[in-house]
């Protein structure tokens, strides 16, 4: 009988544990099977300048690996049966697996903010990021565009957007007193003067508390605006909401030193699904997917794996194609470097240099 070992979704942890595992030596008994709801990778890390429209749909997309030991199955996945070891589908059989990969992902948290799931566009799909790229880009010229949310995502698309329309009113909205409020003060300053700069307009202690069609109730105040873009918060996929399993505060999954989930250690969990040291992120789940695939190799092999600690390089934003910012271990660095840093950091991850 052939053992399956199921990655559930192809993105930066799920694709980092399938191509480590297909560049060594698989068991001749054991087959990978990669689900995912697209025939390819989205790379997320980009969807807010295909929501600004400064890059084509096709320039964020990464073919997944063509090998006779992967097989691809395409599907929305609606749940997984931890006792009976099945990945149940929406409109489709059963999957039965022996070892799985949990990687699904996150999606938008609306905070039980009235009308915000109704109301604001989202970019943590690439089908919801087109439909934001849409209306965004309908909007008529001088319009308003507002952006919920000041960290790492919203202020990327604040910036990109600036680039793709100068026409438009740009503004975002922050709950706390500054936009990268978990920044260090130099890289605050450096993107709210880059903001100013670019008359695009910052407002803090803002405390939504419904949304309607062109209007945001800011307590009693009334913020109208053509199109919200929401991008405070997230939280981990459905799916993992509804396992019963033991979970830290943000609703991710506990997990052992190994990735493993305590009671199920044939289920290993990577990326935002997962309860990590560190906020969750592409290279922190690149770096899992490495781990991932070395703790199975070794229990193929009947071995301890020897896990080491993964490193983080840091944390790279941009701010148009022409400037950006990055926190390169505790040292803040701007300007043209780190943009140029994370053009190269996306070259490489479309030809799996990653």
């Amino acid at each position: 009988m052939m053992k399956k070992m199921v990655i559930l979704g192809g993105g930066y942890g799920g694709l980092t544990v399938a191509t480590e595992l297909l560049e060594k030596e698989l068991p001749s008994d054991t087959v990978l099977v990669l689900v995912d709801r697209m025939p390819y990778q989205g790379l997320k890390t980009e969807y807010y300048a295909l929501a600004a429209g400064t890059v084509s749909d096709q320039d964020i997309r990464v073919q997944f690996p063509v090998d006779p030991r992967l097989i691809l199955k395409y599907g929305e996945v609606t749940g997984v049966d931890l006792e009976n070891k099945l990945i149940l589908f929406q409109n489709d059989e059963p999957l039965s697996y022996d070892w799985l990969a949990l990687g699904l992902g996150c999606v938008d948290k609306f905070h039980q903010i009235e009308g915000a799931d109704q109301y604001a566009e989202s970019i943590q799909t690439l089908s919801s990021t087109r439909k934001t790229y849409q209306k965004v880009n309908d909007i008529a010229p001088y319009g308003q565009v507002t952006i919920v949310g000041g960290g790492l995502s919203g202020v990327e698309v604040a910036a990109e957007l600036r680039e793709s329309r100068s026409d438009l009113n740009i503004r975002i909205l922050d709950r706390g007193a500054s936009v990268m409020s978990a920044f260090p003060g130099k890289l605050q300053s450096f993107v709210r003067d880059w903001m100013l700069e670019h008359d695009i307009e910052m407002r803090s202690h803002v405390c939504l508390t419904r949304l309607e069609n062109g209007i945001l109730h800011n307590q009693q105040e009334l913020i109208y605006t053509d199109v919200t873009i929401w991008t405070a918060g997230i939280q981990p996929s459905p799916i993992v909401q509804q396992l019963q399993l033991p979970k830290d505060n943000q609703g991710r999954l506990i997990i052992n030193e190994y990735h493993q989930i305590e009671e199920y250690p044939e289920v290993f969990v990577i990326g935002d699904c997962a309860s990590l040291p560190f906020s969750p992120s592409a290279q922190a789940a690149q770096g899992q997917g490495k781990q991932v695939a070395e703790v199975l190799r070794a229990i193929w092999k009947n071995e301890t794996p020897r896990l080491g600690k993964i490193k983080l390089k840091g944390v790279l934003g941009s701010l148009g194609k022409k400037s950006g910012f990055a926190l390169l271990g505790k040292r803040p660095v701007t300007g043209m470097v780190p943009r140029a840093i994370k053009s190269g950091v996306l070259w490489m991850s479309k030809r799996h240099f990653g």
